[in-house]
């Protein structure tokens, strides 16, 4: 062992392992347990690994526990699988993403759609803004509720569209 890597497992960069995932040696295991490898077809694989960088401990705390949990399966930039446990009512559609608030801590995060493996189930459970068989809101309609509800204002107008659109 060397001084720099006794420098490295000293201030938190974890000790060098076999990963258990795909063998290869020299993987580094953290403080808080997770494996960082640096095979790149390895679902283990820290970037920052391969390039010599240290590894900062992923803190795992919190305590958000969704109610109406629902399961995403995706694959990040990097190419690994990744599974995410949502709250139901957090889901929101931007363009070609959604939004969605996630356990352990209860952030919201922000995922591709083109990346989630199980998309029809994702999107299904989603909260519709229209009931079935009934027709999308016209663009004058669609404007005066988004302007309201983004205002935080109301009118007699956006009233009576509001009735007509409640889950809008």
């Amino acid at each position: 062992m060397g001084l720099l890597d006794f420098l490295i497992s000293l201030f938190g960069g974890g000790n060098k392992v076999d990963c258990p995932s795909c063998g290869t040696a020299g993987a580094r295991k953290s403080r808080d347990g997770s494996v960082h490898c640096k095979n790149q077809t390895c679902p283990n694989f820290d970037p920052s690994f391969a390039l010599g960088r240290r590894i900062a401990p992923v803190p795992t705390r919190g305590n958000f526990r969704p109610e109406n949990p629902v399961s995403i399966r995706y694959v990040n930039f990097v190419g690994q699988n990744r599974d995410f446990s949502a709250e139901r009512d957090s889901l929101v559609r931007k363009k070609n993403h959604i939004v969605a608030r996630v356990a352990p801590k209860g952030r919201k995060i922000t995922l591709s759609r083109d990346r989630i493996q199980n998309p029809s189930e994702v999107e299904g459970q989603m909260p519709k803004r229209v009931e079935p068989g009934q027709n999308w809101p016209t663009g004058r309609e669609r404007q005066i509720l988004n302007f309201h509800k983004k205002h935080g204002t109301t009118s007699a107008r956006y009233e009576q569209v509001r009735a007509k659109y409640p889950n809008w």
